[in-house]
Protein backbone atom coordinates (compact mmCIF):
# COMPACT_ATOMS: atom_id res chain seq x y z
CA UNK A 1 0.00 0.00 0.00
CA UNK A 2 1.04 3.30 -0.92
CA UNK A 3 0.53 6.92 1.54
CA UNK A 4 0.50 10.03 0.80
CA UNK A 5 3.22 12.40 1.38
CA UNK A 6 3.83 15.81 0.90
CA UNK A 7 6.89 18.29 1.10
CA UNK A 8 4.24 21.00 2.77
CA UNK A 9 3.54 18.39 5.39
CA UNK A 10 3.62 20.37 8.68
CA UNK A 11 5.99 22.82 7.37
CA UNK A 12 5.25 26.42 9.09
CA UNK A 13 3.21 28.83 7.30
CA UNK A 14 2.53 26.06 4.02
CA UNK A 15 -0.06 24.54 6.07
CA UNK A 16 -2.05 27.77 5.95
CA UNK A 17 -1.32 27.87 2.13
CA UNK A 18 -3.39 24.12 2.20
CA UNK A 19 -5.76 25.33 3.94
CA UNK A 20 -6.46 28.55 2.14
CA UNK A 21 -6.87 26.72 -0.81
CA UNK A 22 -9.32 24.18 0.94
CA UNK A 23 -11.36 26.64 2.58
CA UNK A 24 -11.95 28.43 -1.26
CA UNK A 25 -14.04 25.17 -2.59
CA UNK A 26 -15.54 24.24 0.88
CA UNK A 27 -16.63 27.96 1.25
CA UNK A 28 -17.89 27.36 -2.05
CA UNK A 29 -19.89 24.48 -1.41
CA UNK A 30 -21.45 25.58 2.27
CA UNK A 31 -22.82 28.71 0.01
CA UNK A 32 -24.37 26.88 -1.88
CA UNK A 33 -25.89 24.30 -0.14
CA UNK A 34 -27.62 27.29 2.56
CA UNK A 35 -28.51 28.94 -0.77
CA UNK A 36 -30.50 26.49 -1.72
CA UNK A 37 -32.36 25.91 1.73
CA UNK A 38 -33.50 29.80 1.25
CA UNK A 39 -34.66 29.21 -2.29
CA UNK A 40 -36.65 26.09 -2.25
CA UNK A 41 -40.28 27.76 -1.36
CA UNK A 42 -39.52 29.80 -4.62
CA UNK A 43 -38.11 26.26 -6.34
CA UNK A 44 -41.54 24.58 -5.47
CA UNK A 45 -43.56 27.76 -6.28
CA UNK A 46 -41.90 28.17 -9.76
CA UNK A 47 -41.66 24.24 -10.92
CA UNK A 48 -45.21 23.61 -8.78
CA UNK A 49 -43.56 20.61 -6.46
CA UNK A 50 -45.41 20.14 -3.65
CA UNK A 51 -43.62 21.26 -0.29
CA UNK A 52 -43.16 17.59 0.65
CA UNK A 53 -41.79 16.92 -2.38
CA UNK A 54 -39.72 19.53 -3.05
CA UNK A 55 -37.17 18.30 0.49
CA UNK A 56 -35.64 16.02 -2.58
CA UNK A 57 -33.64 18.86 -3.50
CA UNK A 58 -32.04 18.28 -0.54
CA UNK A 59 -32.41 14.93 0.58
CA UNK A 60 -31.73 13.54 -2.91
CA UNK A 61 -28.50 15.81 -2.61
CA UNK A 62 -27.83 14.43 0.78
CA UNK A 63 -28.62 10.78 0.11
CA UNK A 64 -26.26 10.67 -2.78
CA UNK A 65 -23.06 11.82 -0.48
CA UNK A 66 -23.89 9.25 2.72
CA UNK A 67 -24.41 6.21 0.14
CA UNK A 68 -20.82 6.97 -1.04
CA UNK A 69 -18.49 8.88 1.75
CA UNK A 70 -17.33 5.80 2.55
CA UNK A 71 -16.06 4.45 -0.42
CA UNK A 72 -14.85 7.79 -1.39
CA UNK A 73 -12.45 8.02 1.70
CA UNK A 74 -11.54 4.77 1.08
CA UNK A 75 -10.33 5.63 -2.73
CA UNK A 76 -8.64 8.35 -1.79
CA UNK A 77 -6.25 6.63 0.71
CA UNK A 78 -5.74 4.31 -1.98
CA UNK A 79 -5.35 6.04 -5.31
CA UNK A 80 -4.66 9.53 -3.72
CA UNK A 81 -7.02 12.84 -1.62
CA UNK A 82 -5.46 15.32 -3.97
CA UNK A 83 -7.12 13.31 -7.36
CA UNK A 84 -10.24 12.39 -5.43
CA UNK A 85 -10.83 16.18 -4.28
CA UNK A 86 -10.36 17.74 -7.53
CA UNK A 87 -12.40 15.45 -9.40
CA UNK A 88 -15.25 16.11 -6.61
CA UNK A 89 -14.79 19.98 -7.07
CA UNK A 90 -15.00 19.65 -11.00
CA UNK A 91 -18.10 17.43 -10.63
CA UNK A 92 -19.83 19.67 -8.21
CA UNK A 93 -19.80 22.80 -10.66
CA UNK A 94 -20.89 20.65 -13.67
CA UNK A 95 -24.24 19.67 -11.41
CA UNK A 96 -24.13 23.41 -10.36
CA UNK A 97 -24.68 24.32 -13.57
CA UNK A 98 -26.76 21.56 -14.62
CA UNK A 99 -29.09 22.64 -11.30
CA UNK A 100 -28.99 25.98 -12.96
CA UNK A 101 -30.38 25.24 -16.34
CA UNK A 102 -32.67 22.47 -15.14
CA UNK A 103 -36.56 22.62 -17.12
CA UNK A 104 -38.49 20.40 -14.72
CA UNK A 105 -38.24 18.77 -11.03
CA UNK A 106 -36.59 15.62 -12.17
CA UNK A 107 -33.74 17.31 -13.82
CA UNK A 108 -33.06 18.96 -11.07
CA UNK A 109 -33.20 15.97 -8.79
CA UNK A 110 -30.69 14.11 -11.54
CA UNK A 111 -28.53 17.20 -10.98
CA UNK A 112 -28.13 17.36 -7.74
CA UNK A 113 -27.75 13.91 -7.32
CA UNK A 114 -24.45 14.54 -9.59
CA UNK A 115 -23.79 17.08 -7.35
CA UNK A 116 -23.71 14.75 -3.95
CA UNK A 117 -21.38 12.43 -5.69
CA UNK A 118 -19.07 15.35 -6.16
CA UNK A 119 -19.69 16.40 -2.67
CA UNK A 120 -19.37 12.68 -1.87
CA UNK A 121 -15.44 12.74 -3.10
CA UNK A 122 -14.62 16.41 -1.19
CA UNK A 123 -15.83 16.14 1.95
CA UNK A 124 -13.88 13.74 3.75
CA UNK A 125 -11.19 14.45 1.63
CA UNK A 126 -10.31 17.96 2.60
CA UNK A 127 -10.88 17.15 6.12
CA UNK A 128 -7.90 14.23 5.85
CA UNK A 129 -5.83 16.46 3.64
CA UNK A 130 -6.05 18.91 6.41
CA UNK A 131 -5.20 16.89 9.09
CA UNK A 132 -2.44 15.64 7.77
CA UNK A 133 -0.91 18.63 7.21
CA UNK A 134 -1.31 19.73 10.36
CA UNK A 135 0.22 17.95 13.59
CA UNK A 136 -1.37 15.96 15.95
CA UNK A 137 -0.80 18.25 18.74
CA UNK A 138 -2.75 20.88 15.95
CA UNK A 139 -5.76 18.61 15.05
CA UNK A 140 -8.40 20.65 17.17
CA UNK A 141 -7.31 23.83 15.50
CA UNK A 142 -6.96 22.25 11.98
CA UNK A 143 -10.62 21.04 11.92
CA UNK A 144 -11.18 24.37 14.19
CA UNK A 145 -10.24 26.49 10.74
CA UNK A 146 -12.72 24.00 8.75
CA UNK A 147 -15.43 24.90 10.77
CA UNK A 148 -14.83 28.76 10.47
CA UNK A 149 -14.87 28.40 6.95
CA UNK A 150 -18.07 26.27 6.97
CA UNK A 151 -19.14 28.86 9.57
CA UNK A 152 -18.75 31.82 7.60
CA UNK A 153 -20.15 30.14 4.03
CA UNK A 154 -23.71 29.49 6.23
CA UNK A 155 -23.52 33.20 7.27
CA UNK A 156 -22.70 34.00 3.24
CA UNK A 157 -25.34 31.22 1.59
CA UNK A 158 -28.32 31.73 2.83
CA UNK A 159 -27.92 35.96 2.95
CA UNK A 160 -26.92 35.37 -0.74
CA UNK A 161 -29.24 33.13 -1.58
CA UNK A 162 -32.15 35.13 -0.64
CA UNK A 163 -30.65 38.30 -2.03
CA UNK A 164 -30.15 36.63 -5.24
CA UNK A 165 -33.72 35.18 -5.14
CA UNK A 166 -35.66 38.24 -4.44
CA UNK A 167 -33.48 40.31 -6.88
CA UNK A 168 -32.73 37.68 -9.93
CA UNK A 169 -33.84 34.29 -9.46
CA UNK A 170 -33.59 30.76 -7.66
CA UNK A 171 -31.92 29.53 -10.80
CA UNK A 172 -28.88 32.28 -9.90
CA UNK A 173 -28.22 30.11 -6.76
CA UNK A 174 -26.69 27.64 -8.32
CA UNK A 175 -24.15 29.51 -11.07
CA UNK A 176 -23.06 31.95 -8.52
CA UNK A 177 -21.06 29.24 -6.63
CA UNK A 178 -19.25 28.11 -10.19
CA UNK A 179 -16.61 30.95 -10.26
CA UNK A 180 -15.33 30.04 -6.18
CA UNK A 181 -15.61 25.90 -7.01
CA UNK A 182 -12.95 27.01 -10.42
CA UNK A 183 -11.38 29.38 -8.30
CA UNK A 184 -10.76 26.43 -5.21
CA UNK A 185 -9.83 23.74 -8.26
CA UNK A 186 -7.03 26.16 -9.08
CA UNK A 187 -5.38 27.01 -5.64
CA UNK A 188 -5.77 23.37 -5.08
CA UNK A 189 -3.73 22.33 -8.11
CA UNK A 190 -1.01 25.16 -7.55
CA UNK A 191 -0.56 24.92 -3.67
CA UNK A 192 -0.64 21.11 -3.30
CA UNK A 193 1.25 20.21 -6.51
CA UNK A 194 4.28 18.71 -4.88
CA UNK A 195 1.63 16.90 -2.88
CA UNK A 196 2.31 13.10 -4.17
CA UNK A 197 -0.64 10.61 -4.68
CA UNK A 198 -0.69 7.48 -2.34
CA UNK A 199 0.32 5.29 -5.50
CA UNK A 200 1.77 7.68 -7.91
CA UNK A 201 1.96 7.49 -11.54
CA UNK A 202 1.13 4.00 -13.17
CA UNK A 203 0.71 2.40 -9.49
CA UNK A 204 -2.61 4.34 -9.01
CA UNK A 205 -4.28 1.08 -11.29
CA UNK A 206 -2.66 -2.01 -9.32
CA UNK A 207 -3.22 -0.44 -5.74
CA UNK A 208 -6.98 0.39 -6.72
CA UNK A 209 -7.37 -3.88 -7.70
CA UNK A 210 -7.29 -3.57 -4.07
CA UNK A 211 -10.43 -1.99 -3.74
CA UNK A 212 -13.02 -3.37 -1.58
CA UNK A 213 -15.93 -3.42 -4.33
CA UNK A 214 -17.82 -5.96 -2.23
CA UNK A 215 -17.80 -3.78 0.68
CA UNK A 216 -18.68 -0.36 -1.34
CA UNK A 217 -21.63 -1.86 -2.98
CA UNK A 218 -22.66 -3.33 0.49
CA UNK A 219 -21.93 -0.30 2.36
CA UNK A 220 -23.94 1.68 -0.44
CA UNK A 221 -26.75 -0.38 -0.56
CA UNK A 222 -27.31 -0.17 3.19
CA UNK A 223 -27.60 3.51 3.27
CA UNK A 224 -29.58 3.95 0.48
CA UNK A 225 -32.55 1.35 1.44
CA UNK A 226 -32.51 3.23 5.49
CA UNK A 227 -32.30 6.29 4.20
CA UNK A 228 -35.25 5.79 1.35
CA UNK A 229 -37.08 4.12 3.71
CA UNK A 230 -37.28 6.56 6.44
CA UNK A 231 -37.59 9.44 4.12
CA UNK A 232 -40.60 7.97 2.15
CA UNK A 233 -41.96 6.63 4.95
CA UNK A 234 -43.14 10.00 5.53
CA UNK A 235 -46.00 10.21 2.71
CA UNK A 236 -46.62 6.14 2.59
CA UNK A 237 -46.36 5.19 6.08
CA UNK A 238 -43.84 3.96 8.32
CA UNK A 239 -45.67 0.44 8.42
CA UNK A 240 -46.60 0.06 4.54
CA UNK A 241 -45.30 -2.93 2.82
CA UNK A 242 -42.63 -0.60 0.62
CA UNK A 243 -40.84 1.04 3.88
CA UNK A 244 -40.92 -2.26 6.22
CA UNK A 245 -39.21 -4.38 2.77
CA UNK A 246 -36.91 -1.44 2.54
CA UNK A 247 -35.21 -1.49 6.15
CA UNK A 248 -35.38 -5.37 5.78
CA UNK A 249 -33.23 -5.18 2.83
CA UNK A 250 -30.92 -2.81 4.54
CA UNK A 251 -30.72 -4.78 7.35
CA UNK A 252 -29.94 -7.62 5.77
CA UNK A 253 -27.04 -6.03 3.86
CA UNK A 254 -25.80 -4.53 7.11
CA UNK A 255 -25.00 -7.99 8.44
CA UNK A 256 -23.61 -8.95 4.92
CA UNK A 257 -21.16 -5.89 5.47
CA UNK A 258 -20.10 -7.04 8.77
CA UNK A 259 -19.82 -10.09 8.09
CA UNK A 260 -17.99 -9.25 5.07
CA UNK A 261 -15.46 -6.40 6.28
CA UNK A 262 -14.47 -8.84 9.45
CA UNK A 263 -13.16 -11.60 6.76
CA UNK A 264 -12.38 -9.04 3.74
CA UNK A 265 -8.18 -9.22 3.13
CA UNK A 266 -8.54 -5.31 2.38
CA UNK A 267 -11.45 -4.07 4.21
CA UNK A 268 -13.28 -1.21 3.12
CA UNK A 269 -13.45 -0.27 6.65
CA UNK A 270 -11.84 -1.03 9.88
CA UNK A 271 -14.86 -2.28 12.16
CA UNK A 272 -12.25 -2.75 15.03
CA UNK A 273 -11.51 0.71 15.64
CA UNK A 274 -14.92 0.41 17.71
CA UNK A 275 -13.34 -1.27 20.14
CA UNK A 276 -11.88 2.11 21.09
CA UNK A 277 -14.34 3.75 23.52
CA UNK A 278 -12.71 7.10 22.21
CA UNK A 279 -13.74 6.19 18.61
CA UNK A 280 -17.13 4.73 18.72
CA UNK A 281 -18.35 7.35 21.57
CA UNK A 282 -17.14 9.98 19.14
CA UNK A 283 -19.10 8.58 16.62
CA UNK A 284 -22.23 8.10 18.19
CA UNK A 285 -21.85 11.60 20.02
CA UNK A 286 -21.73 13.09 16.22
CA UNK A 287 -24.28 10.81 15.51
CA UNK A 288 -26.55 11.64 18.03
CA UNK A 289 -25.80 15.23 17.43
CA UNK A 290 -26.63 15.93 14.28
CA UNK A 291 -29.80 14.09 14.81
CA UNK A 292 -31.07 16.49 17.50
CA UNK A 293 -30.26 19.31 14.96
CA UNK A 294 -30.66 19.27 11.53
CA UNK A 295 -33.79 19.46 10.70
CA UNK A 296 -33.83 23.15 12.76
CA UNK A 297 -32.47 24.39 9.81
CA UNK A 298 -34.39 22.74 6.96
CA UNK A 299 -38.06 23.60 9.26
CA UNK A 300 -37.36 27.30 9.83
CA UNK A 301 -37.47 28.76 6.45
CA UNK A 302 -40.48 27.51 6.28
CA UNK A 303 -41.81 28.88 8.98
CA UNK A 304 -40.23 31.85 8.58
CA UNK A 305 -41.38 32.56 5.17
CA UNK A 306 -45.00 30.62 5.77
CA UNK A 307 -45.90 31.30 8.74
CA UNK A 308 -43.96 34.08 9.50
CA UNK A 309 -44.70 35.69 6.44
CA UNK A 310 -41.31 37.28 5.85
CA UNK A 311 -39.25 37.15 2.70
CA UNK A 312 -36.59 34.27 1.55
CA UNK A 313 -34.04 37.59 2.12
CA UNK A 314 -35.09 38.03 5.72
CA UNK A 315 -35.48 34.42 6.20
CA UNK A 316 -31.47 34.19 4.49
CA UNK A 317 -30.32 37.43 6.62
CA UNK A 318 -31.81 35.88 10.33
CA UNK A 319 -29.77 33.05 10.47
CA UNK A 320 -26.76 34.74 9.95
CA UNK A 321 -26.09 35.58 13.31
CA UNK A 322 -25.74 31.59 14.69
CA UNK A 323 -23.78 30.19 11.65
CA UNK A 324 -21.37 33.32 12.33
CA UNK A 325 -21.38 32.23 16.07
CA UNK A 326 -20.88 29.11 14.85
CA UNK A 327 -17.63 30.10 12.70
CA UNK A 328 -16.29 31.58 15.69
CA UNK A 329 -16.84 28.91 18.31
CA UNK A 330 -15.43 25.99 16.06
CA UNK A 331 -12.34 27.31 15.32
CA UNK A 332 -12.05 28.54 19.08
CA UNK A 333 -13.15 25.13 20.38
CA UNK A 334 -10.92 23.89 17.85
CA UNK A 335 -8.00 25.28 19.20
CA UNK A 336 -8.38 25.30 23.03
CA UNK A 337 -9.33 21.08 22.84
CA UNK A 338 -5.70 20.69 21.66
CA UNK A 339 -4.54 22.05 24.60
CA UNK A 340 -7.39 21.18 27.73
CA UNK A 341 -9.07 17.98 25.70
CA UNK A 342 -12.16 17.33 24.66
CA UNK A 343 -14.79 16.72 27.32
CA UNK A 344 -15.18 20.61 28.44
CA UNK A 345 -16.02 21.60 24.52
CA UNK A 346 -17.98 18.15 22.95
CA UNK A 347 -20.22 18.59 27.11
CA UNK A 348 -20.57 22.34 26.99
CA UNK A 349 -22.13 22.37 23.01
CA UNK A 350 -24.75 20.39 23.82
CA UNK A 351 -25.37 22.46 26.92
CA UNK A 352 -26.00 25.70 24.80
CA UNK A 353 -27.60 23.74 22.00
CA UNK A 354 -30.32 22.42 24.63
CA UNK A 355 -30.75 26.15 25.43
CA UNK A 356 -31.25 27.22 22.02
CA UNK A 357 -33.92 24.09 21.57
CA UNK A 358 -35.67 25.08 24.49
CA UNK A 359 -36.07 28.68 23.50
CA UNK A 360 -37.33 27.16 20.18
CA UNK A 361 -40.17 25.51 21.86
CA UNK A 362 -42.02 28.86 22.43
CA UNK A 363 -42.19 30.56 18.94
CA UNK A 364 -45.68 30.51 17.99
CA UNK A 365 -47.18 31.77 14.44
CA UNK A 366 -47.21 35.34 15.40
CA UNK A 367 -43.82 35.52 16.91
CA UNK A 368 -41.06 38.23 16.59
CA UNK A 369 -37.94 37.77 14.92
CA UNK A 370 -36.48 38.20 18.35
CA UNK A 371 -37.71 35.29 19.72
CA UNK A 372 -36.11 33.34 16.98
CA UNK A 373 -32.75 34.73 16.76
CA UNK A 374 -31.47 34.00 20.18
CA UNK A 375 -32.55 30.26 19.65
CA UNK A 376 -30.79 29.74 16.45
CA UNK A 377 -27.80 31.40 17.72
CA UNK A 378 -27.75 29.36 20.34
CA UNK A 379 -28.26 25.94 18.48
CA UNK A 380 -25.39 26.91 16.40
CA UNK A 381 -23.00 28.23 19.22
CA UNK A 382 -23.28 24.77 20.32
CA UNK A 383 -22.79 23.07 17.43
CA UNK A 384 -19.01 24.84 16.40
CA UNK A 385 -18.17 24.10 19.83
CA UNK A 386 -18.93 20.25 19.97
CA UNK A 387 -17.95 19.33 16.21
CA UNK A 388 -14.17 20.26 16.33
CA UNK A 389 -13.34 18.72 19.42
CA UNK A 390 -15.15 15.56 18.79
CA UNK A 391 -13.96 15.49 15.13
CA UNK A 392 -10.49 15.35 16.38
CA UNK A 393 -11.00 12.92 19.40
CA UNK A 394 -12.27 10.21 16.74
CA UNK A 395 -9.39 10.95 14.69
CA UNK A 396 -7.08 10.63 17.23
CA UNK A 397 -7.99 6.93 17.79
CA UNK A 398 -6.58 5.72 14.52
CA UNK A 399 -3.65 5.73 12.32
CA UNK A 400 -3.00 8.55 9.54
CA UNK A 401 -3.16 6.30 6.65
CA UNK A 402 -7.07 5.73 8.03
CA UNK A 403 -7.91 9.28 7.60
CA UNK A 404 -9.28 9.21 4.41
CA UNK A 405 -11.72 6.76 5.15
CA UNK A 406 -12.42 7.71 8.72
CA UNK A 407 -12.59 11.65 7.87
CA UNK A 408 -15.43 10.13 4.78
CA UNK A 409 -17.13 8.19 7.67
CA UNK A 410 -17.76 11.15 10.13
CA UNK A 411 -18.99 12.60 7.18
CA UNK A 412 -21.41 10.08 6.36
CA UNK A 413 -22.59 9.97 10.03
CA UNK A 414 -22.99 13.83 9.79
CA UNK A 415 -25.13 13.41 6.49
CA UNK A 416 -27.33 10.12 7.31
CA UNK A 417 -27.93 12.39 10.63
CA UNK A 418 -29.53 14.98 8.81
CA UNK A 419 -31.57 12.85 6.42
CA UNK A 420 -33.24 11.12 9.47
CA UNK A 421 -33.42 14.24 10.92
CA UNK A 422 -35.50 15.71 8.53
CA UNK A 423 -37.43 12.55 8.41
CA UNK A 424 -38.31 12.14 11.76
CA UNK A 425 -39.34 16.01 12.26
CA UNK A 426 -41.01 16.04 8.82
CA UNK A 427 -43.18 12.76 10.21
CA UNK A 428 -43.93 14.87 13.91
CA UNK A 429 -45.01 17.68 12.29
CA UNK A 430 -47.54 16.62 9.89
CA UNK A 431 -48.42 13.72 12.06
CA UNK A 432 -49.66 16.70 14.89
CA UNK A 433 -51.04 18.75 11.59
CA UNK A 434 -53.22 15.41 10.61
CA UNK A 435 -54.08 14.63 14.48
CA UNK A 436 -55.57 18.62 14.51
CA UNK A 437 -58.00 18.49 11.35
CA UNK A 438 -55.74 19.69 8.76
CA UNK A 439 -54.26 17.89 6.02
CA UNK A 440 -51.13 16.75 7.37
CA UNK A 441 -48.67 17.59 4.86
CA UNK A 442 -46.54 20.33 4.65
CA UNK A 443 -48.03 21.97 1.67
CA UNK A 444 -51.15 22.55 3.81
CA UNK A 445 -49.06 25.56 5.42
CA UNK A 446 -48.92 27.75 2.44
CA UNK A 447 -52.82 27.83 2.21
CA UNK A 448 -53.94 30.90 3.40
CA UNK A 449 -57.75 30.36 3.46
CA UNK A 450 -57.40 27.56 5.73
CA UNK A 451 -57.66 29.44 9.12
CA UNK A 452 -55.71 27.52 11.71
CA UNK A 453 -53.11 25.38 9.52
CA UNK A 454 -50.43 28.04 9.97
CA UNK A 455 -50.55 27.15 14.19
CA UNK A 456 -51.02 23.82 13.60
CA UNK A 457 -47.66 23.79 11.92
CA UNK A 458 -46.31 25.52 14.34
CA UNK A 459 -47.41 23.04 16.98
CA UNK A 460 -46.00 20.79 15.05
CA UNK A 461 -42.81 22.08 14.88
CA UNK A 462 -42.47 22.85 18.42
CA UNK A 463 -43.34 18.94 19.23
CA UNK A 464 -40.41 18.30 16.93
CA UNK A 465 -38.20 20.39 18.54
CA UNK A 466 -39.17 18.47 22.06
CA UNK A 467 -37.78 15.65 20.42
CA UNK A 468 -34.36 16.85 19.36
CA UNK A 469 -33.90 18.19 22.80
CA UNK A 470 -33.95 14.63 23.82
CA UNK A 471 -31.77 13.60 21.00
CA UNK A 472 -29.35 16.28 22.10
CA UNK A 473 -29.03 15.46 25.93
CA UNK A 474 -28.47 12.03 24.70
CA UNK A 475 -25.45 13.10 23.12
CA UNK A 476 -24.47 14.99 26.08
CA UNK A 477 -24.30 11.59 27.82
CA UNK A 478 -21.81 9.57 25.53
CA UNK A 479 -20.07 12.53 25.19
CA UNK A 480 -19.53 12.37 28.99
CA UNK A 481 -18.60 8.83 29.03
CA UNK A 482 -16.17 9.31 26.29
CA UNK A 483 -14.05 11.22 28.36
CA UNK A 484 -11.27 13.99 28.14
CA UNK A 485 -7.98 12.93 27.67
CA UNK A 486 -6.51 12.79 24.39
CA UNK A 487 -4.75 9.30 23.42
CA UNK A 488 -1.80 9.24 21.12
CA UNK A 489 -2.36 8.25 17.02
CA UNK A 490 -2.71 4.78 16.85
CA UNK A 491 -1.15 2.79 14.27
CA UNK A 492 -3.11 1.35 11.60
CA UNK A 493 -4.31 -2.41 13.06
CA UNK A 494 -3.46 -5.20 10.80
CA UNK A 495 -5.70 -6.53 8.17
CA UNK A 496 -8.34 -8.28 9.39
CA UNK A 497 -7.79 -12.01 8.39
CA UNK A 498 -10.60 -14.36 7.23
CA UNK A 499 -12.33 -16.10 10.97
CA UNK A 500 -10.83 -13.21 13.17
Amino acid sequence: MFYAHSTVNQSGSNKYWVFGALAVGLFASVVDHGSVIVALPSIAEDLRIELASVQWVVIGFALTISALLLPMGRLADIIGQKRVYVLGSVILMLGAAGAGLAPDSATLLLARIFQGVGAAMTQGTGMAIMTSVFPSSERGRAIGLLMTTVGVGAVAGPAIGGVVVDLVHWRAVFFITIPLGLLGVIATLVVLRRWESSAPGGRAGRALSGFDWPGAALSTGVLVALLLGLTLAVNTGWMSAPILAAFALSAGMFAAFIWWELRAASPMFNLRFFRERVFSCGVSAAFLTFLGQSSVLFLMPFYLQNVLGHSPKVAGLVVMPGALCMAIMGSVSGTLSDKFGWRWFTVGGMVFSTLGLAILTRVTESSSLWEVIPGLIMVNCGMGMFYSPNSSSVLSAVGRESYGVVSGFLNLVRNSANVISLAIATTIVTVTMGSLGFEPSLEAVRNDAVEGVRGAFTAGMRYAFFGLIALVIASMTVSLLQGGAKPAPQPERAAPQPGD
